[in-house]
């Protein structure tokens, strides 16, 4: 038989699970870990659009750049047709360990929402197993965000940063909002790994049990 069980730590540990996820996978696709330095587009003058300084913005494999030759303003997109064409080869190692760890975190979260009704799988709790793919998936997105810094010093990011750009120096350049998010996402994985060992404890509590026995299906505790 089914027992959904709902705690406030069992909910928290979901919540944030699903959230980190998707925490990590909108930072992964974003163009915005690096901004450039300040630039001018003179020949959108007169076209209608702000020709004032801007800053192009380069991602992990796609960047965003003002288009002024029709003064279109900004144009997102890849600008690697290939895994091979991604500015650095850190920066290819950096995102196999980002897609790696969003993975196992995407497989999580998943998981998490069916911790209300099955918590345990082949007899082995289903927070512990979790908890254990969670602080996997923090080391590899520890590992990714070590290798990330190591290309700046590749003709990319020479470009958009100026020629004093080198590993773990972005010269003209500083880190975007995607980058930020990406540690803080980290730093939530290992806070959820935490948190489902906590999640186990307060939904196999004494007082769950008591509610399993009176024959309750739908047990929630505050």
């Amino acid at each position: 038989m089914c027992h959904v069980i709902v705690t406030c730590r069992s909910m928290l540990w979901t919540l944030l699970s699903i959230v980190v996820a998707f925490a990590e996978l909108i930072a992964f696709m974003s163009p915005d870990w690096l901004l450039g330095f300040p630039r001018s587009d003179s020949s959108v003058s007169g076209a209608g659009v702000d020709s004032g300084e801007y800053r192009p913005s380069l991602g992990l494999y796609s960047r965003c750049l003002r288009v002024g030759t029709r003064g279109v303003g900004v144009s997102c997109g890849p600008y690697a047709g290939t895994f091979g064409e991604v500015a650095s080869g850190f920066w290819r190692a950096a995102m196999l360990f980002l897609a790696a760890g969003i993975l196992v975190l995407g497989c999580v979260a998943c998981i998490s929402i069916f911790s209300l009704c099955f918590q345990s799988i082949l007899k082995k709790s289903i927070f512990n197993i979790c908890g254990l793919l969670q602080a996997i998936a923090g080391l590899l997105l520890m590992v990714g965000l070590m290798l990330y810094p190591a290309g700046w010093g590749s003709e990319k990011v020479i470009g958009y940063c100026g020629d004093e750009a080198s590993p773990f120096r972005p010269a003209l350049c500083s880190l975007g909002w995607a980058f930020y998010a990406a540690i803080g996402g980290t730093l939530a994985t290992f806070l959820c790994a935490v948190l489902s060992a906590q999640a186990e404890i307060a939904t196999s509590s004494d007082k769950v049990q008591e509610e399993i026995e009176e024959g309750k299906s739908l047990i929630c505790l505050l």
